[in-house]
């Protein structure tokens, strides 16, 4: 099982997604994964957003593996395997709000949503902000 979550249209090429069948609620058969796909040949724009629930026969796929996109071996190409194989893949609809901490961007937002959501932090750092804000504003 993966975790996914609709992106924007022009993020597709930065993530697996999936091409469904239904959908069960929350609970979304999948047909078919591809990772990183070109614009205009995504399936959906369901990604895959790094969470998951693996077999042991996924690890076991990885290990055949060759580079795939980026010249990375990809753990999405050992997930699309089972599919091939004929074993079921679910993805699982996230509703949440996700950072992605692989970027220099996403690490600083989740450090600073994580910090905000916190009674010690969120004043002092709220004031913190607001008082950057008003100078850079002000510099402009």
């Amino acid at each position: 099982m993966v975790a996914a979550m609709e992106v924007p249209s022009h993020q597709t090429s930065s993530f697996g997604i999936l091409d469904v069948d239904q959908q069960f609620g929350h609970l979304l058969p999948v047909k078919q994964m591809v990772e990183k796909p070109l614009a205009g040949t995504e399936p959906s724009n369901l990604a895959v957003i790094g969470r998951y629930l693996l077999t042991p026969s996924v690890l076991e796929n990885i290990g055949k593996l060759k580079a795939g996109s980026g010249g990375e071996i990809q753990l999405t190409d050992a997930i699309a395997q089972e599919i091939k194989q004929g074993r079921p893949v679910n993805g699982f609809r996230f509703d949440g709000h996700r950072f992605d901490c692989g970027s220099k961007a996403g690490f600083l937002q989740a450090t600073i949503s994580f910090a905000l959501a916190r009674s010690d932090l969120k004043d002092e750092l709220t004031d913190y902000l607001l008082k950057t804000l008003a100078i850079e504003k002000a510099a402009q």
